[in-house]
């Protein structure tokens, strides 16, 4: 039997523990499962801003040269992201607030009184980007799932799909044998074996975003002059853009729910 213990001391048995704690993973640390760092070239401040009246638009970025921002509209605010090169936020925090808020009107200067919003640090949260998975998911009586499993790239915002399709598999691979009360621990490599692939095609495009148009933009001294060459192909040829959109929005390897509703064995 295994589990965990709480931090107040009590134990906690089962059969089986699912760490789903995130890239910081506690329980994935204490069990010193193999890790591959693919590595990740930037960092992300998160913050909000009140969106002006009659200021809308679903999704929108805005970019110049060593730094772009990401806004998600939120109905009454937008979400913002502001990528940055990675180990750079205490330089980044200590040029000052209004270097900060400076450096965002620049970028969107359509908002500029709204940025004035951001009057401490304290309503700025730093995101460490990180890109990385387990070589292995498991040992005897731990499976590691999501983030825990693998640390996926805020691009695309496909982290939290990949996330849900890792406990699909493992529900459909393990419900129906435990629910019999059958020993979990033979059936983990399996879980593994079937979201390992989906995984690593999704963080190779992941890679490949962040090597050929993050880093070099991060890097740039220059003025942009014009977009992108994926971007302009995009917008001469709109058909295109069902593929990254089904891509982001569906993932590799969907599993739908095969779980049988079978009466949990009371041994």
């Amino acid at each position: 039997m295994c589990g965990v213990e709480t931090m107040d001391g009590q134990r906690l048995d089962a059969r089986l523990v699912i760490t789903a704690d995130g890239r910081r993973s506690v329980l994935r640390g204490k069990a010193d499962l193999p890790l591959q760092n693919i590595g990740a070239p930037m960092d992300v401040f998160w913050f909000r801003i009140d969106k002006p009246q009659g200021y809308g638009g679903d999704v929108f970025g805005t970019v110049q040269a060593g730094r772009f921002m990401v806004m998600i509209d939120r109905r009454d605010y937008y979400q913002c992201a502001y990528v940055f090169n990675k180990g750079q936020a205490d330089a980044v925090k200590a040029a000052g607030l209004e270097a900060f808020r400076a450096g965002l009107r620049s970028l969107v200067p359509d908002l500029s009184e709204a940025f004035n919003q951001i009057s401490s640090w304290d309503q700025v949260k730093i995101l460490e980007v990180a890109l990385d998975r387990l070589e292995r998911w498991h040992r005897p009586g731990l499976l590691a799932i999501g983030d825990a499993a693998h640390a996926m790239s805020p691009i695309g915002g496909v982290g939290i799909n990949v996330a849900v399709q890792d406990a699909v598999t493992a529900a459909n691979i393990l419900a129906g044998p435990m629910a019999r009360a059958g020993d979990p621990d033979p059936l983990l490599e399996q879980v593994y074996a079937r979201r390992i692939k989906p995984v690593r095609r999704m963080q190779a495009l992941q890679k490949f975003a962040q090597d050929r148009v993050i880093a070099p933009l991060l890097r740039r001294t220059k003025p942009i002059e014009k977009p992108f060459f994926a971007l302009r192909l995009l917008n001469r040829m709109p058909v295109l853009r069902r593929i990254p959109g089904r891509v982001i929005g569906l993932g590799f390897g969907r599993e739908a729910i095969q779980s049988p509703e079978i009466p949990i064995s009371s041994k």
